[in-house]
């Protein structure tokens, strides 16, 4: 009993108590919205964001931020659709042309960071206008011509089994292995480990550097992934999809409890941050708030949660 209290993670225990409110509160809005229809969904919309925050989880547990999410995520979905217009043997490699594009992002974050020592902002603010402007001398500034092909779009829309849409199966995929990544292996203990002292992890025998790169890179590949599922779902990419996500990404991991300053934080909270954001998304649009106002109550969550857990002790939850 003593073990699991000490292992109890209140802000786990608060998201999920705030998604319960929110459940509540907008069942007072729509009758509709407690139903099973409705809340499956809003599984299927929040499974998009959710396999952009798993990788962004990461970085943030090395107390690192990756900002190159916005246009990752457009290269990934811009990508996939491109190679799905050079026939049958461009849709076989539609999806892992446009993850492998993030991951390449991704090292070159995890390059500048790890062995350039460039500040993790700086690179991935400057890693992310470079692809801005490649995808918009690709496409020439107007929208892409090209379309998400049949097994993208029944990968992001599809249902492999009845009731479960394919693009929330695809998030517990990516859930399952990042969990088992961080809980099973060394390379999750090394995370961890840096996140909380990068010197005592190197002193200690962890390749930091390899590991800060294989973070950025696996972080960039999941950005790519979800562009890829938001291609299938609209059925073509477009420019800028991906700047809608930047701030939900980061305030679903905050939200779950993972600290910003790195060391401590778990899937699970995560994944409560992740439906609390698409359910506080969907009440505020049944609300008809504008955008600029949920920019709003993003950076207030944000700021919010970092008072309530950044400062805390930076330790392994």
């Amino acid at each position: 009993m003593f073990n699991f209290a000490r292992r109890f993670d209140p802000a786990v225990a608060t998201a999920f108590v705030c998604l319960f409110v929110l459940l509540l509160v907008g069942s007072l809005y729509s009758s509709n919205f407690l139903s099973l229809e409705y809340l499956v969904q809003q599984l299927k919309v929040a499974s998009f964001l959710g396999v952009a925050a798993s990788g962004m989880m990461l970085t943030i547990l090395l107390g690192q931020i990756d900002l190159s999410l916005p246009w990752t995520l457009t290269v990934g979905a811009m990508m996939s659709c491109a190679m799905a217009s050079f026939g049958l043997g461009g849709e076989i490699f539609a999806v892992p042309f446009g993850v492998l594009c993030g991951v390449a992002i991704g090292v070159a974050n995890g390059f500048g960071v790890a062995y350039l020592r460039i500040p993790a902002m700086i690179v991935t603010l400057a890693t992310n206008s470079v692809a801005q402007g490649c995808m918009v001398l690709y496409s020439g500034g107007y929208s892409p011509r090209d379309f998400a092909s049949p097994a993208v779009r029944y990968l992001a829309t599809g249902f492999a089994i009845p009731g479960l849409p394919n693009a929330v199966i695809c998030w517990a995929v990516i859930g399952a292995a990042t969990i088992f990544l961080l809980k099973r292996t060394t390379f999750g203990r090394a995370i961890y480990g840096i996140g909380n002292r990068e010197r005592v992890a190197y002193l200690s025998g962890v390749n930091t550097r390899r590991v800060v790169l294989a973070v950025f890179a696996v972080s960039g590949g999941t950005a790519a992934f979800a562009g890829v599922l938001l291609a299938g779902y609209a059925s073509k990419a477009a420019q800028s999809m991906g700047d809608a996500y930047l701030l939900p990404a980061i305030a679903a991991v905050v939200l779950g409890g993972t600290s910003i300053l790195g060391g401590r934080g778990s899937y699970l909270g995560t994944v409560a941050g992740v439906m609390l954001i698409t359910l506080l998304q969907s009440i505020l649009s049944v609300m008809q708030i504008p955008e600029y106002g949920r920019q709003i109550v993003y950076g207030v969550v944000i700021i919010g949660m970092l008072l309530l857990y950044g400062r805390g002790p930076r330790t392994r939850a």
